[in-house]
């Protein structure tokens, strides 16, 4: 078995793959939420398909509103226990950001319930 370095793709691919604009994804670079692997000679950022799938956990996390730095916080964690590193403190910050989640979640239910009342109440005039 040969260890070969991984596949590499550029920014345009990854912004198709994972629904999120180029502005995005040089935003996540420009505040250190998530740098592509590496970049070719002249600058070009190049990214793997661990880049990616931690592109979509982040992804994920838009609709329910974490900032930037929870964000960080959560891949943080996210990374310490891919890591074999669980201890006390990372299970309860994973505790509080799955209850956040849930909660966040929860509003969002609530609010689209109401907004399908909303659509009801128009389609009934």
């Amino acid at each position: 078995m040969t260890d070969e370095p991984p596949t590499t793709m550029h920014i345009g691919a990854v912004a198709e793959r994972t629904g999120l604009s180029l502005r995005t994804l040089r935003h996540y670079d420009e505040v250190g939420l998530l740098r592509p692997s590496a970049r070719t000679d002249g600058g070009f950022r190049l990214y793997t398909d661990a880049d990616v799938e931690r592109l979509l956990l982040i992804r994920r996390m838009k609709p329910l509103g974490f900032t930037l730095e929870e964000m960080a916080d959560l891949l943080a964690v996210t990374d310490r226990i891919a890591a074999g590193d669980v201890d006390e403190g990372v299970r309860a910050q994973l505790a509080g950001h799955l209850a956040a989640a849930r909660e966040r979640r929860a509003d969002l239910a609530r609010r689209l319930a109401m907004a399908d009342e909303f659509i009801a109440l128009l389609e009934a005039r």
